[in-house]
Parts: structure tokens; sequence; C-alpha cells
């Protein structure tokens, strides 16, 4: 297959640099929570409830990081506080295998459910953990949920003020009821004094945007619409900025009844998610949020 030229960060004028021979495509992050902490299992799960749930994140990040070294991709992993106080061998191991660790901060809480004081200290309890676990320089943040969004954008200034560089939480859409910000640009831009947003990709098809950057949409969407969609990314020379969560390879996580709506974004086609991650990982050649150029 003929390979695009290196992906061009347009709003800067400045070309994605290469990791080996091959061109890069863009980012991959992966979001690092158990299969508990998402939100689309509360309720019936709730907080309280998370210390008497099975762990299995170890086992899916084992296999991820395999995954990433077999395709000799870089990757971000955006590293939930509550995790890691509990997991801390997972950040020595993302680190010794070469990619970056950022923040998810620590409770998994949206920024709609919490004003800036809540979110400050929710964040620095994460921060002050990376520190503790001497993880070097954590400049990335994502929102649980990608929410931030135009009426949360008193985050932003916290975000600057803990010395964070960049966010990647922002989805450029609209529909969707609880993220997103629909005028938002495609591709990396400043969206306060100093931090940087690297938003997740949309494709852009008949004058809308449509999500094609994983997560649900990735296990939702037949496979061939999300490789032509990616495609289409690439061709326009745009960023694609692909995530994933380590219980979405893990078709064996315990049941939680929900109504048929979450359950289907949820659980629908965990099966074939880690085989599907396979195919795209030999077609897009991916690294970490901090080598983008605008982060340099």
């Amino acid at each position: 297959m003929t390979r695009s030229p290196a992906l061009r960060e347009q709003h800067e004028g400045q070309m994605m640099t290469t990791v080996t021979e091959r061109p890069v495509d863009g980012t991959l992050s992966i979001d690092v929570e158990e299969w508990f902490c998402a939100h689309n299992l509360s309720p019936p799960l709730l907080r309280r409830d998370w210390e008497r749930c099975e762990s299995r994140v170890e086992r899916s990040m084992d296999r991820l990081l395999d995954l990433l070294d077999a395709t000799d991709s870089r990757a971000t992993f955006f590293l939930l506080g509550w995790v890691m106080q509990r997991q801390p061998q997972l950040a020595t191991e993302i680190i010794r295998r070469g990619h970056e660790v950022a923040t998810h901060g620590y409770d998994h809480r949206m920024l709609t459910s919490m004003d800036a004081n809540e979110f400050e200290r929710d964040l620095t309890r994460c921060l002050d953990l990376h520190a503790r676990q001497h993880q070097g320089d954590v400049c990335g943040y994502r929102a649980p949920s990608f929410s931030l969004t135009d009426a949360t954008r008193w985050a932003v200034p916290v975000l600057e003020r803990l010395g964070l560089r960049y966010s990647s939480s922002v989805f450029p859409m609209r529909g969707h009821p609880v993220y997103g910000m629909p005028d938002a640009p495609l591709v990396p831009w400043r969206i306060g004094d100093r931090l940087m947003e690297v938003p997740l990709t949309v494709a852009r098809w008949h004058g809308l945007r449509v999500p094609c950057a994983g997560g649900a949409y990735f296990r939702l969407l037949p496979f061939p619409v999300t490789l032509a969609f990616l495609r289409s990314v690439r061709r326009e020379e745009r960023l694609i900025n692909f995530y994933l969560h380590p219980w979405e390879i893990d078709p064996e996580q315990p049941r939680v009844t929900i109504p048929f709506q979450k359950s289907i974004r949820h659980y629908h086609n965990l099966h074939r998610t880690e085989h599907r991650l396979q195919r795209l990982l030999r077609e897009f050649r991916f690294t970490s949020i901090k080598e983008l150029p605008c982060l340099q």
C-alpha cells in the first residue's frame, strides 16, 4: 500500500516527524481504567463499590503493551490516579517500554460534576502521586468522558496553573449528551494562554463531523467503515488521534445489568476489539502525543 506523506500539523505549519522509516499517521492513547470505572456502569456500580470489584486492568495492559511492541508503536497512557495508586507497577512498565505517561485525574470524575476548586484538588492529588512514583515530566491531561466543553473551560486555567502543557479532552463534534465542542478546530490548537488541545479525531462526511477515533465508535462501526474514515483523515494530511481503554480488549469482564443503550455502548464487540486494533496498527503508524511538533 502507498503511504501518504508525513502528516502536517496544520495550525503550526510543521511536519510530523517519524519514529522509524514509516511516516507517522498520528497518536494513540490508552485511558488506563478498571472495567468498573466506566461511567456507563454507574449506576448500578458507584464509586464506593470500586474496592470490592475484581481488578482486571493488569492483564489487559500486558496484552496492549505486547501488541505495541510487536508493531513498533508508541502511545500515551492517561493513568487514573486511583488505579495508579493500587498498581504502581503499571506506570513503571509503561515507561520502561518507551511510552508516555499522562494523567486522567484521580477519581474519574467528569468536569461537569466538579467546580474549579474540586478539580484542582483531584488533579493535584494525582500529579503528586505521579511525582512520588518518580515518573518524570507529566505534561498531558485527559478529562474523563471528554468532558472539557464550552461549559467547563474554567478547567483550562487550572491545568495551566498546575504545569500541564496539553490536554486531549475535546471531541470537535455535536450530538453527544455529555461531550463535544461542535465548532472546535480539528487539529491541535491553543485553548488557553499556553495550553494546547489535541482533539480526538472526527472524519468529514457530507458536511458532518463523524467520530471515528476509537472507544465505542471503534466497536460499533463496522471495521471497514472505520478504516475508510481514518484513511480519509490521512488523505487530508490531518492528525489521527485514536484512543482505547484496557477493558475494551477484555470480553470476559464481569457483566453488569444496565439499560440497553448503555449495554450496547459498553459491551458490543468486545471480543473483536483486540483483533481490530492489531489490524489498525498494521496500517497506521502511531506515536505518543508529547512527540507532536506543536509540543516541542
